[in-house]
């Protein structure tokens, strides 16, 4: 085998990252999941090592559930749970919690074993530092988020749901654009600039409407407005402005659930435009132009499923495979503009 000092490439490296990146992606669906059943603050403490142990006695479950109970979330919509209620939400918000645990010790004892192997490009040792020292400060945003919710509030606060989804898939894109890193190894200087970033860009658009996702299911703005493709009858719903220009694109349900088609709109065309170009473009390498047009395809599936979602008053299984589909597409995203820059 090449050197460690000269290899520019490792396909088991690659193999680990892309099963890390798998790991991001099943925190993302459960958080998801979490968030849709009303759980994400039925752990008022933040206990990064102690807490991956569950209450193990009737005592311990008493203990948490009067914690809960002290919240405004417990006061002011469910008063009155039984205990057995609220080990069901207890069990979603533990099991995300014990992923991102997971994640660390996954990531973290490869890394150390591929170093001391000396099975780690040089090129992408400083990569991978990163990654680790990203997922420690998604840990922390997850509790600033949570902790938004236990004072005051009977959620989590909408822009910090975004801001802990959207690290959340900066750590997903960066683990699998190093992945692809890995098992091509270094990229060579020869791509169409303007394809490279018309795939980045698409990659950014695709970034920002699952951020602006977040915000609408931050706000439970999937509930209303519940016709298409007007808004209770309007091109432009006349409550966007909700106490000012700021505070309406983060809490206002009508802004952000407009700013959501806009951009998915604006999205689908650019997807669809660009996929029908690069088809066209003979001397676009073929992987390229597949990848535009898988992207197209998922995006028009992506949009459907959003429509469909947001008709039926958003329900939990189709708000959930709304959620996995973004994440899908991003990853399709990820792997085009990765793949443009590339001959």
């Amino acid at each position: 085998m090449t050197s460690f000092l000269r290899s520019d490439r490792s396909r088991p490296v690659a193999i680990w990252l892309f099963a890390v990146a798998f790991l991001v992606l099943c925190m993302v669906l459960v958080g998801g999941a979490t968030r849709l059943t009303g759980s994400g603050l039925s752990i008022t403490e933040w206990k990064p090592i102690s807490g991956v142990i569950p209450p193990l006695s009737q005592k311990a479950w008493l203990a948490e559930f009067a914690n809960y109970q002290r919240i405004p979330q417990y006061q002011f919509v469910n008063r009155g749970m039984s205990l057995a209620a609220f080990k069901g939400i207890y069990w979603w918000e533990w099991t995300h919690r014990l992923l991102g645990r997971l994640l660390g010790v996954v990531f973290f004892v490869p890394f150390v074993v591929f170093l001391a192997l000396r099975r780690l490009p040089t090129r992408l040792i400083w990569r991978c530092v990163v990654l680790f020292l990203l997922g420690g400060l998604q840990g922390l945003v997850g509790w600033w988020m949570v902790a938004s919710g236990l004072e005051g509030r009977v959620t989590v606060a909408p822009e910090r749901l975004a801001t802990h989804l959207g690290l959340a898939l900066i750590l997903y894109v960066a683990l699998i654009w190093t992945a692809c890193e890995a098992w091509e190894g270094a990229p060579r200087p020869s791509y169409q600039p303007r394809w490279a970033l018309a795939a980045l860009g698409l990659a950014v658009l695709v970034y920002v409407q699952s951020l602006l996702g977040a915000l609408v299911a931050g706000n439970q703005a999937g509930l209303i407005y519940n016709d298409w493709p007007l808004m209770a009858g309007q091109v432009f719903p006349r409550a966007y402005i909700d106490g000012g220009l700021f505070h309406s694109l983060l809490h206002s349900q009508a802004a952000v659930q407009f700013n959501h088609r806009l951009v998915a709109y604006i999205l689908f065309a650019s997807a669809l435009g660009l996929a029908i170009a690069a088809f066209r473009a003979p001397a676009l390498a073929r992987q390229t132009r597949r990848l535009f047009v898988v992207l197209a395809g998922l995006v028009t599936l992506q949009a459907g499923l959003g429509i469909a979602t947001l008709m039926a008053h958003a329900p939990l299984s189709l708000s959930a495979m709304h959620q996995a589909g973004a994440a899908v597409v991003l990853a399709c995203a990820t792997a085009l503009a990765w793949r443009s820059q590339r001959a």
